[in-house]
């Protein structure tokens, strides 16, 4: 049996806004991470990957304790949050296909599955531990060098995504092929699916062990789906691996917050929002007014600024992030993110003028809700003499 980690194993933890944040609780700040905080943007990681391959930084706990914790350094006091660096297609090299990291088209799965008759290649039964202990050893490494400083997220990708880059055989602008396994083999489908959610409960209970202090589930590809096939192939995986997660850890006396992201499938709002997922990260398509309609108050909303905003002046950063904020508000129920991950030719800079605004405006705006309150309650006071 696998040793349990908890709390007391690793150094006391000096920021805890975004657990609290993602709790529910009144926070003093809005708490903020961004999706991919950790990559090609940094010349430090450029640097770190000339002399590594992707997927050796990936299975090298040493290499990716250092990639996660370049954006920490870099800003420090700025992001309330790490993220242990992998990818979520570790899955599919577990289950016995081969995947590449192209220097040009990014992931490549020389030979993906084409027919039902290619389920079988897949391997029969996968021990987490066994194929994906680096990730565990990893996220052990990296909470033990944060020295507190801040939470570390592990993850996971959805079923249906990864169903979608088994089938297709590296991303694609319309998942022609593995939507059409949806509607001409939906037995297999749903075959494939089950195998990838088991796999995905096991995983991320394992990174909660190895002292992942929140987890992230990304279906990244959600929103190709119609609403009909996204309730009928996508949903429920989604549903089940939160129920399950939560309660495998509670049988071991841990408990984390999870967040869920189905991106662009804003009809999914509503379903997510009674599920057992603490957080709903939204895309950037949704307006703070829209999503609020939707989850109303059931769930902490994490999330969304355009990536692209980030080729903006810092002014207009901080005019953006300040209209964000208003929309979602700063006491309580939000944690601030991108709409989705960062891209390679952002300017870091411009980042931190993101981070920093993100900052700023919400201490700015908690400090004047407080001492509007105080007010009303001194002249409620003085009106009663």
């Amino acid at each position: 049996m696998n040793k349990i980690l908890r709390d007391s194993d690793f150094p006391p933890l000096k920021n805890d806004l975004i657990l609290r944040a993602a709790r529910g609780e009144t926070v003093e700040k809005t708490p903020v991470w961004i999706m991919r905080q950790a990559g090609r943007y940094l010349p430090e990681f450029r640097e770190a990957r000339k002399k590594n391959a992707f997927f050796t930084v990936c299975r090298t706990p040493e290499l990716a304790c250092e990639v996660t914790l370049q954006p920490i350094d870099r800003y420090e006091g700025l992001l309330d949050a790490s993220i242990i660096f992998s990818d979520i297609l570790v899955l599919p090299q577990a289950m016995g296909l081969e995947v590449k990291m192209l220097e040009v088209g990014g992931p490549h799965f020389p030979d993906p599955l084409k027919t039902p008759a290619d389920l079988d290649r897949l391997a029969k039964s996968v021990d987490v531990h066994e194929s994906l202990q680096y990730v565990f050893d990893a996220i052990t490494l990296t909470r033990t060098k944060l020295d507190g400083r801040v939470p570390l997220f592990g993850f996971t990708g959805a079923p249906w995504t990864l169903m979608g880059y088994m089938v297709e055989g590296g991303g694609s602008k319309t998942y022609s092929k593995s939507k059409a396994w949806l509607f001409r083999h939906p037995e297999a489908s749903h075959t494939l699916l089950r195998k990838i959610t088991d796999i995905c409960v096991d995983y991320l209970v394992a990174q909660v062990k190895a002292g992942a202090q929140l987890v992230q589930v990304f279906d990244s590809n959600a929103g190709e789906l119609a609403p009909a096939e996204f309730e009928e192939f996508a949903l429920p995986y989604l549903l089940e691996i939160a129920t399950r997660v939560k309660k495998e850890l509670k049988a071991i006396d841990l408990d984390v917050p999870m967040v869920v992201f189905a991106r662009n499938a804003h009809y999914a709002l509503e379903a997510l929002s009674t599920s057992d997922y603490d957080v709903i990260q939204v895309d950037f398509s949704l307006s703070p007014s829209f999503v609020k309609s939707k989850i109303s108050g059931r769930k902490v909303i994490q999330g969304n600024a355009d990536p692209s905003l980030l080729y903006a002046s810092p002014e207009k950063i901080r005019d953006t992030v300040g209209k964000m904020l208003e929309g979602f508000g700063t006491s309580s129920g939000y944690i601030g993110n991108l709409g989705h991950g960062m891209y390679p030719d952002h300017d870091p800079e411009h980042l931190k003028a993101y981070l920093q605004a993100i900052k700023d405006c919400s201490i700015e705006r908690n400090s004047k809700t407080a001492s509007n309150k105080r007010k009303a309650k001194n002249d409620g006071a003085s009106s009663k003499r």
